[in-house]
């Protein structure tokens, strides 16, 4: 009896328990609500910066896509602000501001290029730190939002990756 137990303590000292440990990275935790609105703010921030950025060049093309991406963040800006209320987060906001490289022919191919180049990180940045909180969402309002913005994010991701390859 006594090697019978030795055995299942044995097993039970080496099995990996299950939790979501292992699915994030050595030292990183998951993120809270007040992380997640922090966050999507300054992915929003990042957009109006954009758009403000292009105003100053010209291009027709970036001015339009900036001018819709802006109008999006508007909008889920509006939305975080009524769960923000809700659950009294108080979101951490630093300065943040879309840096585009400054091409000498602000219309040309490279300013283009640089347009979407930016986007990419930032786009990536925002995806995965919703996809973090999806694992332990710790408001039920938030987790809706977040599955909602998700595919639309991945979707918008994607429309940039494929225009970038095409410049």
């Amino acid at each position: 009896m006594r090697i019978l137990v030795a055995i299942v303590l044995a097993f039970a000292g080496t099995a990996a328990f299950a939790d979501s440990v292992g699915e994030r990275s050595r030292g990183e935790r998951a993120p809270t609500a007040t992380d997640v609105i922090s966050g999507l703010y300054a992915f929003s921030r990042f957009q109006q910066g954009l758009l403000e950025s292009t105003d100053l060049k010209g291009n027709a093309e970036v001015q339009n896509l900036a001018a819709l991406r802006a109008e999006e963040a508007a909008k889920r800006d509006k939305a975080l602000k009524e769960i923000q209320q809700a659950i009294g987060a108080e979101p951490r906001v630093g300065k943040t501001s879309a840096s585009l490289a400054e091409p000498v022919a602000s219309d040309g191919p490279t300013y283009v290029r640089s347009f979407y180049a930016a986007q990419i990180p930032e786009y990536e940045s925002a995806i995965s730190l919703i996809e973090r909180y999806l694992h332990t969402p710790d408001n039920p309002a938030l987790g809706a939002f977040a599955r909602e913005q998700l595919p639309v994010l991945r979707s918008q991701l994607k429309n940039v990756e494929r225009t970038m390859a095409d410049k």
